[in-house]
């Protein structure tokens, strides 16, 4: 196989730095670039032209989605990997069907890494256990969601209270008796809290909280 040449664009810089690392056992892979966004990724590909692109689906200036949208205007051929935390079937689909050639969970494993990489260079598309039954729910309940990421959230003191707990590992139990409200309130704002920041669970939730720096 020839080697391949594979970018990674991401806001964290440990964690682009990880993903360098687990990928350096491999002499069929070359690092050429890396970004903190979208539009530092755009600016680098003319020059670095990687084979593969390890893409974060939210990042500031320009997220995944918009990259991946650019991204094909003009080229159909760089396999794009989504890395992210977001398990909701509406992104798997949206970014498959725009272009996406393969996505990955953040706790994912190197080897699945690795072979995600080696998979799509080769044969275009990499599709686990995952995004698989995303798919096949998509054709069963034959839904279309454009998912869209709430970047002008505004949060209630309140909330922020809640959501700073919830990071602390506190139940909705003993979140309700450090600030004198009912369970049942406290789980209510946490729903609000899903919907407005766009997340599907507690991990998604801590990591906008450290992310917008609510929490470390």
């Amino acid at each position: 196989m020839n080697e391949i040449k594979y970018a990674i664009a991401d806001d964290h810089k440990i964690f682009r730095r990880g993903i360098i690392a687990v990928l350096s056992d491999e002499p069929e892979l070359k690092f050429v670039m890396e970004a903190e966004n979208g539009e530092e990724l755009l600016k680098g590909l003319p020059e670095f032209k990687p084979d593969v692109i390890l893409l974060d689906l939210q990042m500031p200036v320009m997220d995944g989605i918009e990259t991946t949208k650019t991204i094909r205007k003009t080229d159909k051929d760089t396999r794009i990997i989504i890395i992210s935390f977001h398990e909701d079937d509406k992104y798997v689909i949206h970014l498959m069907e725009i272009g996406a050639n393969g996505y990955l969970l953040k706790n994912a494993n190197p080897e699945e890494i690795k072979m995600a990489i080696f998979t799509a260079y080769k044969n275009g598309f990499y599709f686990n256990d995952f995004v698989n039954k995303a798919l096949l729910r998509k054709i069963v309940h034959k839904t279309h969601i454009r998912p869209t990421f709430n970047n002008n959230v505004v949060l209630t003191s309140r909330e922020i209270e809640v959501l700073k707990l919830i990071c602390e590992e506190q139940t909705a139990n003993e979140i309700s008796q450090l600030i004198f409200l009912s369970p049942r309130t406290v789980e209510g704002i946490r729903t609000k809290l899903l919907e407005k920041i766009g997340v599907k669970n507690t991990a998604g939730l801590v990591m906008y909280a450290v992310k917008n720096r609510i929490t470390e």
